[in-house]
């Protein structure tokens, strides 16, 4: 028994019609897992676009310096930020440890110690610490920092990934800081 073309149609179009939905739902899964961050020093190109061209700490504004920045991305976007500061016209009580921005945009710890999401002032002080002020110059995290004496070519500010953690380096001091 010949069946007519309009018969045939009919039984192949929910075939057809499952086939078309589920190379659909391939694409769409595909494309979500093309669009997945993964955790990420910033490059230069992408803290050109995030890193702020002034920042307000202490009643006033001082120019970020973007050649002088760094910065990483973890899984899921969210992005640590930080960048030296020009600082000359501040008090000089406040340039002794204020050198820099820190923004976070998720909790990370340094050195030991937990930094709730929020953009900060940062220094490396005489006394051998890292601190991490808020934008009123009121201290919220201290920790010793450590020095690098092996390290050939110190720059003004950098990070370095360093397994599941990061080396902020300003010249040749440092402190380790881990996304949470």
């Amino acid at each position: 028994m010949i069946m007519p073309k309009m018969d045939l149609l009919k039984m192949r179009l929910p075939f057809l019609g499952c086939l078309f939905l589920g190379s659909l739902l391939a694409v769409l899964l595909a494309a979500a897992f093309a669009q997945q961050e993964s955790a990420h020093l910033l490059s230069v190109d992408e803290l050109k676009k995030v890193v702020p061209a002034e920042f307000f700490y202490r009643g006033q504004k001082a120019p970020a310096q973007v050649r002088n920045s760094g910065g990483f991305q973890r899984a899921d976007g969210k992005m640590i930020l930080v960048a030296l500061v020009d600082t000359s016209g501040y008090s000089t009580a406040i340039q002794q440890k204020y050198q820099g921005l820190l923004i976070t945009e998720a909790k990370v710890n340094i050195e030991g110690s937990k930094l709730a999401p929020g953009q900060y002032g940062f220094g490396f002080t005489a006394e051998g610490k890292f601190v991490v002020m808020d934008v009123a110059n009121d201290d919220v995290l201290s920790a010793p920092f450590h020095t690098d004496q092996a390290l050939q070519r110190a720059v003004p500010l950098k990070i370095l990934e360093e397994g599941a953690a990061y080396r902020l380096y300003a010249g040749k001091k440092w402190v380790e800081i881990k996304p949470e």
